[in-house]
């Protein structure tokens, strides 16, 4: 189990760092930046090179919103949540935390300022309500939940699954930037929000909420029309 949870902790800690870390860094640099199109791409890479690296150590879910589908589509023993849900945390917290440590090295560092968090209303990257919001993070983990349990089946070359589960959190960044900054991931939302400026505490709660139901409907749908056969 230990070993499960550092690799939890660490596949989190690369998502973090790597997805948040080219918004922060690399997004909008003048001229060179790597802007939305390079995040999505970056969030997509670190959830395919880790779970290729430890995905077959602990699951690779880097995600309770994952863990959670999981659980409830069989595919995970419930007395392993809490653990996992702590590993995921501590993981996206420290990345957060080394991330912060580079950014306030720079010269020009008078804050973090939004620091890659989620956020709906004057926190939106384009000013979406959290009716939005809620809508955008619930269907985007379902989906991503699905996909997830679609490419792992027993019936499914699983061997190509984190390419798909990679590229399809690329695609669901490519959607929902513009809408939350796109959680799916309350472990992501989490570390990041404990260093943003502005509101992105006060309304971490509806990206672990959101997330949460996401991933049940997504592990329900699922159930309802998959096979492992």
């Amino acid at each position: 189990m230990m070993n499960k949870l550092g690799a939890e902790c660490i596949g989190t800690f690369w998502l973090v760092f790597g997805g948040c870390g080219s918004a922060v860094l690399a997004a909008g640099v003048p001229d060179v930046g790597i802007g939305w199109l390079g995040v999505s791409l970056a969030f997509g890479l670190t959830v395919l090179t880790m779970a290729y690296a430890v995905g077959r150590i602990s699951g690779g879910h880097f995600n309770p919103a994952v863990s959670l589908g999981l659980m409830i589509a069989g595919k995970f023993e419930a007395k392993d949540l809490v653990p996992y849900w702590i590993a995921q945390v501590v993981g996206a917290v420290l990345g957060a935390v080394v991330l912060y440590i580079i950014v306030s090295g720079s010269p020009d560092f008078t804050g973090v300022g939004g620091f890659a968090s989620n956020g709906y209303g004057e926190a939106s990257p384009a000013g979406y309500s959290m009716t939005s919001a809620l809508v955008i993070e619930v269907v985007l983990t379902a989906l991503f939940i699905f996909i997830i349990l679609a490419t792992t089946a027993k019936s499914a070359n699983f061997r190509f699954a984190p390419i798909a589960i990679g590229l399809a959190l690329t695609l669901i960044h490519l959607i929902s930037i513009p809408v939350t900054n796109t959680s799916v991931n309350p472990a992501r939302s989490t570390g990041v929000a404990l260093f943003a400026d502005g509101p992105a505490l006060a309304q971490l709660w509806l990206f672990w909420v959101a997330p949460l139901i996401g991933g049940a409907l997504g592990a329900v749908l699922w159930k309802a029309i998959g096979t492992d056969d």
